[in-house]
């Protein structure tokens, strides 16, 4: 323990000394570090002003698109309603004209029959060996019975 005490005593002011004399550089940190937040901050609320213009103005052009589109599917809508009433109109037409043309041809085809079954019975025969050899008269796909 003898060695222990011939050591020589530490001061007591000397680990204040360093101490003040970091005093001022930590001072001055601090300082620095308090302005490099505030400019931080204010970075900050300007990115957070900017985030929030940037959202308005999106939030602006997707309610002009919706608006639009909108818009354009309420004449969409009109524009097919009408070409579907054109379109009936069209097939209500061709019908008429089909139905009209059907019945013409019926007409023509019916006085053609007409004559033609007339012809047939009372055929233009000379001499009674043409009677014998006339064809049967066929309906419905059968040969009629004499």
């Amino acid at each position: 323990m003898a060695a222990s005490d011939s050591s020589p005593p530490l001061p007591v002011n000397a680990p204040l000394a360093p101490k003040k004399e970091n005093i001022t550089p930590v001072g001055s940190k601090i300082a620095e570090l308090n302005e490099s937040r505030q400019e931080l901050l204010s970075r900050i609320q300007g990115l957070k002003q900017d985030l929030q213009n940037w959202r308005s103005k999106l939030d602006t052009q997707v309610k002009i698109y919706r608006d639009e589109l909108t818009d354009l599917k309420k004449t969409l809508n009109v524009e097919v309603e009408q070409l579907r009433t054109e379109f009936q109109e069209l097939r209500t037409t061709l019908h008429q004209q089909q139905e009209d043309v059907t019945a013409s041809l019926r007409n023509l085809g019916l006085q053609d029959v007409s004559e033609g079954s007339k012809e047939a019975e009372h055929p233009k025969v000379e001499g009674k060996d043409a009677e014998v050899h006339a064809s049967p008269v066929k309906e419905n796909g059968k040969e009629a019975e004499n």
